[in-house]
């Protein structure tokens, strides 16, 4: 049997694949702002109860296999997520530290999808999406 998580009143097995992008799906995350990104969504999400349970950062794109607890709305997390990463690029590689007005690194919508029973499978496609991608970048100039 599923090892099921619980809240107070509530048994549970919430998993969502997830795909966000940069603004104008520019190809800037890579180097230390990559590394930076994946921590700082790592401790965004521990903050919250949210667990990432697989995740690839790509150059213009991010793919997360996310549990997310019930008590929360897919649409909360992920704004939290792309909002509070936004505010802390800014602050270390935009130089800001106050009036965020204006500061924009995500675009506005993002991709979601329940995982349900085929969480092995999403979570094998998260892994090798990179390779995924240069193949078919390859492919695409013939």
């Amino acid at each position: 049997m599923k090892d099921y998580k619980s809240l107070s009143h509530t048994r549970w097995d919430c998993k969502y694949h997830v795909v966000f992008i940069p603004k104008k799906r520019k190809k800037v995350i890579y180097g230390s702002l990559r590394k930076y990104l994946g921590d700082i969504l790592h401790e965004l999400a521990k903050q919250k109860g949210i667990e990432i349970l697989e995740g690839h950062l790509m150059r213009d794109h991010v793919h997360m296999c996310l549990s997310i607890p019930p008590k929360i709305a897919v649409s909360s997390a992920v704004g939290y997520l792309k909002g509070k990463s936004a505010i802390a690029i800014a602050r270390k590689f935009k130089g800001r530290q106050r009036n965020f007005n204006g500061e924009h690194f995500w675009a506005r919508g993002y991709f979601v999808s329940t995982v349900g029973l085929d969480e092995v499978v999403v979570r094998e496609y998260i892994r090798h999406q990179e390779s995924q991608d240069e193949y078919f970048e390859q492919s695409s100039w013939i």
